[in-house]
């Protein structure tokens, strides 16, 4: 996209995390923006009011201003949306979200997050190393990120772009990067990938979208990972090939993990070439490799811009600084409250691989304390293709809770799944496992549950998150009404 100034632009699903944080962009570059969805709160409606767009209510035709010169649509509306046939009958140009963010990666250096697990927390990571830094960077994430004020996006620029790209629907076929951080690889939305070959060679096709002398960064840990660079390192004899991790050669090996301070210190060598330890205040093995892949991916950027006068590249050591301010995302082992003794957490992690890296985190920044798990399987087709994978996954919880499959609108159940089918393939590996439909119901029964020294953590790419939001509030209850007979 070029010259945005003035421009009416009407968003359809505006409160979608990304088509959110594209409403901070549009609305930077100069652009009037509209926008409708459904009435339903969401922690985008903050990100919203923030650059001044109020969310109209529903889809209506009526909802596109008279003066509108494009609408972007999120995935999740077809052609059969009323805002859409409106536009089409008034002939609007329409593009989707995906379309329109790869539309900014062509008119800049551009660097993509991409991977089944990762690319929210990585592209966070990124953007808080590069804040303040000079370089004239545009970065959108896939969630509210605290170093970003709060926001889904940073601006501090319009020449380099960093964002999250997704694989579903090979929506991230629309980007064209000149540096592409690849996390991970494995099944996932089996909806649209039904074998692993299917996603591989969707991420296979993306490697090929890098431009001349582009670089694939790639976590060396991970088997998908590794196939796909060996893959796109055949046919694009002219990119880079950079690994990291802690099976990666060096510079970007991650090594000598310890847990310190409600902190990970590691050692790697970096771009300074010093192996000095570097500190990061999140938990999880897997974290560690997310940070190293976003230095390795930002020191690819940086050698592919020339700064000018005026705009100084970061060195690695404010890169260090950065590095321990970095508190994760909303969603992503986000520590929502800490209420009569109980540390109240949400976490997005839904496939069984980030389930047990996730927990396994917990366990080793929470050493000692009994970790009870809310847990909502999100989608029907992943959770019947994994379904004996989650109980092994749920494993290092000492209790889990489990709420009805999440019915996602993007699939039918053909499956002939049940919420309790699933609990009784997880209760045939676990010991302590309680099927709970009803929100109410699951937040009443873990009030009584739960004790002091717990960590109460909701997980799951569903709206579980609501129970945690709903056990804080009857344990504030109970501690206002003990106060108020004492």
């Amino acid at each position: 996209m070029k010259d945005l100034r003035d421009q009416a632009i009407h968003l359809t699903g505006v409160k979608g995390t990304g088509v959110a944080a594209l409403a901070e962009i549009l609305v930077g570059e100069g652009a009037r923006v509209s926008g409708s969805d459904g009435a339903e709160t969401y922690y985008t409606d903050e990100l919203l009011a923030r650059v001044a767009v109020v969310p109209q209510v529903g889809f209506a035709a009526e909802h596109v201003p008279h003066d509108a010169t494009l609408l972007i649509y999120s995935a999740a509306y077809g052609p059969e949306n009323p805002e859409r046939r409106e536009a089409e009958r008034r002939g609007i140009p329409q593009m989707s979200y995906a379309e329109a963010l790869g539309s900014f990666s062509r008119d800049r250096l551009s660097m993509a997050v991409s991977g089944v697990h990762g690319k929210t927390s990585v592209t966070a990571m990124a953007g808080t190393l590069v804040t303040g830094s000079g370089l004239p960077v545009t970065v959108v994430a896939g969630s509210a990120v605290p170093s970003f004020g709060g926001s889904a996006t940073l601006r501090e620029g319009d020449r380099l772009l960093i964002a999250e790209t997704c694989e579903y629907r090979r929506h991230f076929l629309e980007f064209t990067p000149d540096v592409l951080l690849l996390t991970s690889v494995e099944s996932d939305h089996q909806d649209y990938y039904p074998t692993l070959e299917e996603i591989l060679s969707a991420f296979e096709e993306f490697g090929g979208n890098l431009r001349q002398e582009g670089a694939l960064v790639y976590c060396h840990d991970d088997a998908g990972a590794r196939e796909i660079a060996r893959r796109v390192g055949t046919s694009r004899r002219d990119i880079s090939l950079v690994p990291y991790g802690f099976t990666a050669p060096e510079p970007w090996r991650c090594t000598s993990r310890r847990i310190e301070s409600s902190a990970q210190v590691f050692t790697l060598l970096g771009p300074d070439g010093r192996d000095e330890p570097w500190r990061l205040p999140v938990p999880g093995r897997h974290m560690v490799a997310n940070a190293a892949g976003a230095l390795a991916a930002l020191t690819e950027m940086i050698r592919r811009y020339a700064p000018e006068p005026g705009n100084p590249v970061l060195p690695s050591t404010q890169w260090r600084r950065r590095l321990a301010t970095f508190r994760g995302t909303r969603r992503r082992s986000e520590v929502v409250a800490e209420t009569a003794g109980i540390t109240i957490i949400d976490d997005y992690a839904h496939h069984p691989t980030a389930i047990a890296g996730t927990l396994a985190g917990f366990r080793e920044f929470y050493p000692g304390r009994r970790i009870v798990v809310d847990f909502m399987s999100h989608t029907w087709s992943r959770t019947a293709a994994l379904l004996d994978d989650f109980g092994p996954a749920l494993a290092p919880a000492d209790m889990v809770v489990l709420n009805d499959i999440y019915a996602s609108a993007r699939e039918e159940n053909h499956t002939g799944l049940t919420g309790e089918i699933l609990f009784q393939a997880v209760a045939a590996t676990h010991p302590r496992v309680v099927y709970q439909p009803d929100f109410e119901k699951a937040a009443r029964f873990l009030v009584r549950t739960l004790r002091a020294g717990d960590v109460f953590v909701t997980m799951g790419a569903g709206d579980n998150f609501r129970i945690g939001r709903r056990v804080q509030a009857l344990l504030t209850e109970q501690s206002d009404e003990g106060g108020a007979r004492a």
